[in-house]
């Protein structure tokens, strides 16, 4: 991704890994702050999944393919059954961070599977080559949907967007946002509407930040504005990304996009989302058995900027003893999509059959 660093402009990626360190953008400082962290063992990295350094179901999944590879080379001096054991309780610890996003489980399950053969350092070669394959999977599949995506972006078109599904939730390009990048690079005058997506707001902190990086016209809205842009007839498109995607095309991406959906159903606008087939769970059979996450009651009843003086702070908007609910993600039933923007193309109705067919014809089962 395009990041303007002291006045100079250079390309980065998300995350990436260097030998038994992961370093990554830390995206709770942006846009006020840009830091890079050093995660040296596979306890930070899964503390950087839980505590939202990174953030995206994409990133999520290599951030987790990464921490399977900083555990195995935390125990490539041990006995091999003592690392197996050791590398299995790591993949716990992973896996508890997250519970929505699929992109993690699988990526942790990849990495176990590199980790299940040969001699102890043998396994250790083949994790840390199954990792790295699994980002630069990521970051192929991100150019595909770039690619394939922005067909379906119509020159002066004016597109919604919720939460970040941009380069910053994945090594870089992004789901929603690579086909809005294609365009805009294609010379298509186009517009981003961007939801500022409470109570993180994602939208307003990491996906305006892209979108000025890039030079890409938007204009940031609050979440409670984007029917009254529909209704007005001012919105063509609606893309967003996806955390999971049960085989009867159900999704769950962050909370508010139900919403959007229907809202676009009724207003006649079509609604895409954009996902590699990481993020797709054909064990899941309906966006009925996808697992929710429930946040902190902290991030509805609190918000975090930099005051007049630069200082970055907390500030609490309601009442003392405020009970707050706070599900991270909703489910979108399948009806209200209009079709998944994946790295084999355009995946349209009927849902269920076509996604089979794409698991089938493009790539094996995760």
């Amino acid at each position: 991704m395009r990041v303007k660093i002291d006045g100079v402009t250079k390309e980065l990626w998300t995350l990436w890994r260097e030998g038994r360190t992961v370093k990554m953008i830390d995206q709770r400082l942006l846009p006020h702050r840009f830091e890079i962290l050093t995660l040296d063992n596979h306890t930070e990295t899964a503390e950087a999944i839980r505590c939202m350094a990174v953030r995206g179901a994409g990133a999520i999944g290599v951030a987790g393919g990464y921490g399977v590879a900083q555990a195995a080379i935390e125990a490539q001096d041990k006995k091999l059954k003592e690392f197996k054991a050791y590398v299995a309780e790591a993949a716990n610890v992973l896996r508890g961070t997250r519970p929505t996003a699929v992109n993690l489980f699988h990526a942790i399950d990849r990495c176990l599977k590199a980790a299940s053969k040969g001699t102890t350092q043998e396994r250790v070669a083949l994790t840390t080559a199954e990792a790295d394959r699994i980002a630069l999977e990521d970051l192929d599949a991100s150019r595909k949907m770039g690619k394939y995506g922005s067909v379906i972006i119509k020159n002066g078109y004016r597109i919604l967007t919720h939460c970040n599904a941009g380069a910053l939730a994945f090594i870089d390009n992004g789901s929603a946002l690579a086909p809005i990048r294609v365009a805009h690079k294609q010379g298509k005058n186009i517009f981003v509407y961007a939801d500022e997506t409470r109570p993180r707001s994602q939208g307003a902190k990491l996906t305006a930040w892209e979108l000025q990086q890039e030079g890409i016209p938007y204009a940031l809205i609050v979440d409670n504005a984007a029917g009254h842009y529909m209704r007005r007839g001012e919105v063509d498109l609606v893309i967003v990304g996806a955390d999971r995607i049960a085989a009867n095309g159900d999704t769950a991406n962050k909370i508010g996009t139900y919403e959007k959906a229907v809202l676009a159903k009724e207003n006649g606008i079509p609604f895409y989302v954009a996902a590699p087939g990481m993020t797709f769970d054909l064990k899941c059979r309906t966006g009925e058995e996808i697992k929710i996450e429930e946040r902190s009651p902290d991030e509805v009843n609190w918000v975090w900027g930099t005051d007049e003086d630069g200082n970055y702070t907390g500030v609490r908007i309601t009442a003392e003893g405020t009970n707050a609910l706070n599900p991270s993600f909703d489910v979108t039933p399948a009806r209200y999509i209009t079709g998944f923007i994946t790295e084999a193309g355009v995946i349209r109705p009927p849902f269920g059959r076509n996604i089979r067919q794409f698991f089938g014809k493009h790539r094996k089962r995760p």
